[in-house]
């Protein structure tokens, strides 16, 4: 009976979180539908004055970009800015022979009277918040445009960011992310879906709401002294960039954030790559949990609900560790209320917490019928979407947990960076990537075992309750099995 009630409890809980975490979405919609209709002027330079333009540091910082290193460098030069009020500093921590392929090609844009800078450190500590804060001792500009080695930023991009800093209490301006390869595959699809989710009612929501946002390690814009007021970058997370992000806001600079301003981008075509940008997004972002919202939380300046929406903000990546949870937890669920009918009332409760689904739906909808456009067709796709995403996303649960669990217990370990490829077509290959790692993961033979025991949950849908059986929790294990069934086999085969 204990253990029945310890089960109950905790999947209640897990629920619950889950649900409030729902309702900080709900919250975020309607500040977005709220944004679109109060749009107000905005002091901006005027870049048709001279005197007005101010000097702009775009730092590049890379390490072992083989394969992306010639375009990402032809990307920038032709940014339409005047030359002499932009300097460009590739700060690169190569080991392998981009180095040398790097700088060559750097010199010939030199030879174009581009000021484009290549350097490298002795010491290669702090990864990324390291190579950031070097450059920033000689960064010449007042204001710092990032891009990391997969990003192509537009020919204008700088003249339609740069002018919001005429504002002097904005110290990051943050773009949206593009996708130049989003229909590659079913898993950069995948990707897609959720990253326009949080670029799109994430991001509008939280800055319209005037809480805390984040920039998002590239295609933004930093005011220099807003990077040194905050403290500077620090690579004691894997995620410098919430952590300088927070740090900023608390120190009260406002973000500016640009949806109709697109950046695009490369995802990752192969699992493996992907598994590892996810791992350090999600431990990055429990250590900074860790790191900052108690400090947030006893801040008498920052109102509750900005501290409602950060807990759930920084928490954002422990929803995985909920959903494994419950996951688990559910098939013995189905067992306990076989055998407890007198818990009827606590069941038709827990069932009430399905509507944190139609939340989500509803809030999805929004971000994919923004970028794909409405309409009953796109609909229809947006279901199949909807129901495929959340199955490969409970998929990798088990991956993101263990990175959620190292995060908050303070285990370290090194910023592993994501391969980039410099494809967008299935007629182009990724195998000879020397980047890929081989290694196999032992997550990946629990996946597996997951995949068998939520088939055993679908099983028990037919045995367990009256002699018709419990369907309820059918369509979450069959979820469960396909999303399970899709990373274990994706893994084992490290396919795209």
């Amino acid at each position: 009976m204990i253990i029945e009630i310890s089960i109950v409890v905790i999947y209640s809980l897990a629920l619950l979180l889950i649900f409030l975490y729902a309702l900080a979405q709900l919250n975020l919609f309607v500040n977005y539908l709220r944004a679109k209709k109060h749009k107000k002027a905005e002091p901006v330079f005027d870049f048709s004055n001279p005197e007005e333009i101010p000097f702009v540091t775009i730092q590049l910082p890379v390490y072992n970009e083989l394969y992306v290193m010639e375009r990402l460098l032809n990307n920038i030069a032709e940014l339409e800015y005047p030359k002499d009020k932009l300097e460009i500093q590739v700060l690169d921590d190569s080991t392998d022979e981009s180095f040398e392929t790097t700088a060559a090609h750097i010199k010939k844009l030199q030879q174009s009277g581009l000021d484009i800078k290549h350097l490298s450190r002795e010491v290669r500590s702090g990864f990324k918040a390291g190579a950031l804060e070097e450059g920033l001792k000689t960064a010449k500009g007042e204001f710092i445009a990032i891009f990391d080695a997969d990003f192509l930023p537009k020919k204008d991009w700088l003249q339609k960011t740069v002018p919001y800093f005429k504002d002097e209490k904005i110290g990051v301006v943050q773009t949206r992310w593009g996708h130049i390869n989003r229909n590659y595959s079913l898993l950069t699809k995948i990707q897609a879906f959720a990253l326009d989710f949080h670029f799109v009612l994430e991001q509008v929501g939280r800055n319209f709401g005037n809480h805390f946002i984040n920039f998002n390690g590239t295609a933004g814009v930093w005011r220099k002294t807003c990077i040194i007021d905050a403290g500077n970058w620090e690579g004691d997370t894997l995620t410098e960039d919430l952590d300088l992000s927070y740090r900023a806001q608390l120190k009260k600079w406002k973000f500016k954030y640009l949806e109709d301003v697109e950046t695009p981008a490369e995802l990752p075509v192969v699992i493996s790559a992907a598994k590892s940008q996810q791992f350090r997004w999600n431990k990055g972002a429990a250590e900074n949990f860790q790191k900052l919202y108690w400090r947030l939380l006893k801040d008498p300046t920052v109102s509750w609900k900005t501290k409602f929406h950060s807990f759930f903000h920084l928490l954002n990546s422990s929803m995985f560790l909920l959903i494994l949870t419950v996951a688990v937890l559910s098939v013995p669920m189905l067992y306990i209320k076989a055998a407890h009918p007198e818990w009827a009332v606590v069941f038709y409760v827990l069932a009430g917490f399905a509507f944190s689904t139609v939340i989500f739906f509803m809030c999805y909808w929004l971000t994919y019928s923004k970028i794909h456009g409405g309409g009953f067709k796109n609909f229809l796709k947006y279901i199949g979407m909807f129901f495929t995403f959340f199955s490969v996303a409970m998929g990798f649960s088990v991956h993101n947990s263990v990175a959620v669990l190292e995060g908050h217990f303070g285990k370290k370990s090194d910023f592993i960076r994501t391969p980039k490829f410099n494809i967008s077509t299935l007629k182009q290959s990724w195998k000879g990537n020397k980047y890929l790692t081989k290694n196999f993961s032992a997550n990946t033979i629990i996946e597996g075992i997951l995949m068998l025991y939520f088939a055993f949950g679908m099983y028990s849908a037919f045995v367990v309750g009256k002699e018709d059986g419990d369907f309820g929790l059918f369509p979450f294990h069959l979820m469960l099995f396909v999303g399970f069934g899709f990373v274990f086999f994706k893994s084992l085969l490290s396919r795209a």
